[in-house]
């Protein structure tokens, strides 16, 4: 089986990038783990023609087609996402954007193979938990869009480096031991 672990942040030795190495670690004795950043991948804006309702296709041309390839290959994918203003980063929202295509409110539309899980990871720099719920909704709705099962997800608070993250290392390891596992609690 192939996992597939975004660092949803454009950084790529933050917060998120340690959470996306700490996955990986994890996860390589159960899965074939790819790991990607968002900021692997040169696209353009959706730019909201809507040309895709009718033909399940994107008219740009960039590429953000390895992206839909690295999620076609993957049975499981894991978002690790920061707290940008109480929301995903715009680059990861401006990609989340592109799915337009593959989103199952309009048809036609362009489909992933059945059957993938979809995990949350997120953290934020302030004490409270609410954004990272807020963080999470977004992760879960895109997710929904495709058709992939939310399966588990989990939040940190005050974290503001790499270092903040040791105090959370169990959590992430107990995290993926769960995904590894197949035992998916969705809330």
């Amino acid at each position: 089986m192939k996992a597939l672990v975004i660092n949803c942040s454009p950084v790529r030795n933050g917060a998120t990038a340690e959470i996306v190495n700490i996955v990986k670690e994890e996860l390589k004795n159960s899965f074939d783990v790819k790991t990607i950043c968002i900021d692997d991948y040169k696209f353009e804006f959706c730019k909201g023609c809507r040309s895709c309702h009718k033909t399940a296709k994107c008219k740009l041309q960039d590429d953000f087609v390895l992206a839909v390839q690295e999620f076609e290959k993957a049975d499981i994918i894991v978002s690790c996402a920061p707290s940008y203003w109480a929301d995903v980063p715009g680059q990861y929202k401006a990609f989340i954007d592109r799915w337009t295509p593959w989103c199952n409110t309009h048809d036609p539309h362009a489909k992933l193979t059945t059957g993938k899980k979809g995990y949350s990871i997120v953290q934020r720099t302030g004490p409270g938990m609410h954004e990272c719920d807020r963080l999470i909704q977004t992760i879960e709705h895109f997710y929904g869009h495709l058709e992939i099962e939310s399966a588990d997800r989990i939040g940190f608070t005050s974290v503001e480096n790499k270092e903040d993250l040791l105090s959370h290392k169990e959590e992430i390891v107990a995290f993926c031991k769960k995904i590894a596992g197949g035992k998916n609690t969705c809330m």
